[in-house]
């Protein structure tokens, strides 16, 4: 196939043919559906043979059903080859190290045309090019320690990135940053919190919602406040630092073990449940939001327990759930399950036989609330107690995501399940509070009037 219409087959390539549009050029395309301009992409070899590809000025991609096209005119042509500049890192014996782990994810990236996909830059020189403020910071080093989405983070890779960071830790490093897909930040966040404790210095999980060819990208002041934080913060957790409002006001630190993702496209997606963030942070410094937190120190001593029993599952209660799904669970030789019941901890009778059957065979049960916010209270019902006689264990208010977590880890040291449940129970970074302040609980209703009035007020 010509280099003229890469990847491109069946009715696309007749359409780019007919009106002999190339790939790599600008192009104005007439549908049905409306008119486009920007430049063709190239097909991966595993898309479909019925759209077109073209790269907006947005930086967005849009395909057009080759069904609908009447026109394509070639306006311009200029093959790409993006690659971010790279340049010496600077360093300076005045200022902070900093270790920045890569796990996969855009914080800062380049563009693949073949795919229209982005490709994580991530070289000191590669991040300087991308992001020179970050000179301004810190003496930064970086280990790609995996390449993966989010999605594909698990047991293996929190225990080796957990040990990586206790490494660097003792190694005398100042600050940690961990690069990492969104999606699932915040089960690596609460990870690291059990697995890494006392750390002396800040880890800092950091993501971009919008990758770095996008115009609205929210991955560069991700990536300094990040690592402002880990450079410069007295507040020595794990933490998730990403966008506060949606636009580029400031960001939060969010503490790993209260922290979620709440929107699947919003810059502004992770949220603090349960609690208030611990800080804001902009160019310009921090401002504390709460006082009780771990202060830096200048020791390099530091607690990792890099475990996690595979077998653990965590199951989302709905009405009619039969109890066949425990069954195959524990047949399946799982050792524990997270139930996120319904109201203060509940879920559905026909369903008891096949918790005691668990309990009885060893398995550990827990219950948390699918509402997020609140606390499992399983004895104000009879339903309630009678789940707790059959040996489910009410996990407080920790998130269902937090404790099937802290599960895995808890039943990597221990058989006994007595033992797993004091390390269940047993606080260790804020995972269970002893209450929810008021203003840990705000979720606002657009379109009535006194918030309507309210937002007026601060975004106009």
């Amino acid at each position: 196939m010509s280099d003229m219409f890469k990847g491109y087959r069946g009715a696309a390539l007749e359409v780019l043919k007919k009106f002999k549009v190339r790939v790599w050029s600008e192009t104005e395309v007439s549908s049905t559906r409306g008119s486009f301009r920007g430049i063709v992409l190239p097909r991966a070899e595993n898309d479909d043979e019925e759209h077109i590809v073209l790269k907006l000025a947005t930086g967005y991609n849009v395909g057009v059903d080759t069904s609908t096209i009447t026109n394509m005119t070639e306006v311009g042509y200029k093959e790409a080859h993006y690659k971010i500049p790279e340049k010496e890192f600077p360093t300076s014996p005045d200022k902070p190290n900093v270790k920045l782990f890569g796990t996969g994810g855009t914080i800062a990236s380049r563009l693949d045309y073949r795919t229209g996909a982005v490709i994580p830059a991530f070289s000191p020189g590669e991040l300087y090019g991308a992001v020179p403020e970050l000179a301004d910071i810190c003496n930064l080093t970086t280990e790609k320690i995996f390449a993966v989405f989010s999605e594909n983070m698990g047991p293996q890779q929190y225990t080796k990135l957990a040990s990586a960071i206790g490494e660097e830790i003792e190694k005398g490093v100042d600050g940690i940053v961990v690069g990492h897909g969104t999606d699932t930040m915040h089960h690596t966040a609460a990870a690291l919190a059990f697995m890494v404790q006392n750390s002396p210095v800040p880890i800092v999980l950091v993501g971009s919602q919008r990758s770095s060819d996008r115009p609205s990208s929210d991955a560069a002041l991700n990536l300094i406040h990040a690592t402002k934080t880990a450079a410069e913060s007295d507040i020595a957790e794990v933490m998730v630092c990403m966008f506060g409002p949606t636009s580029d006001e400031y960001g939060l630190l969010h503490r790993g073990t209260r922290v979620r993702k709440m929107h699947s496209s919003y810059r502004s997606t992770f949220r603090t449940i349960g609690d208030i963030p611990l800080a804001m942070v902009d160019r310009e410094g921090f401002k504390p939001l709460i006082t009780d937190y771990r202060k830096r120190r200048s020791d390099r001593e530091v607690k990792v327990t890099p475990v996690f029993e595979e077998k653990v599952a965590m199951v989302y209660y709905y009405p009619n759930m039969m109890p066949d799904i425990i069954d195959s669970i524990v047949d399946n030789g799982y050792r524990g399950i997270v139930i996120a019941g319904t109201g203060l901890g509940h879920v559905n009778k026909p369903v008891y036989p096949a918790i005691q059957r668990a309990t009885e065979k060893g398995v550990a049960i827990y219950m948390t609330v699918q509402t997020l916010w609140g606390y499992v209270h399983m004895f104000v019902y009879d339903t309630g107690r009678d789940l707790m006689a059959k040996g489910i264990v009410p996990a407080e208010n920790m998130l269902p995501e937090v404790a099937y977590v802290k599960l895995g880890w808890a039943l990597g040291q221990t058989n006994d399940l007595e033992k797993v449940k004091e390390i269940m129970l047993t606080p260790i970074a804020h995972e269970i509070t002893e209450r929810e302040p008021y203003n840990g609980y705000l979720i606002f209703q657009g379109g009535v009037p006194e918030v309507e009035e309210f937002l007026a007020k601060i975004h106009k």
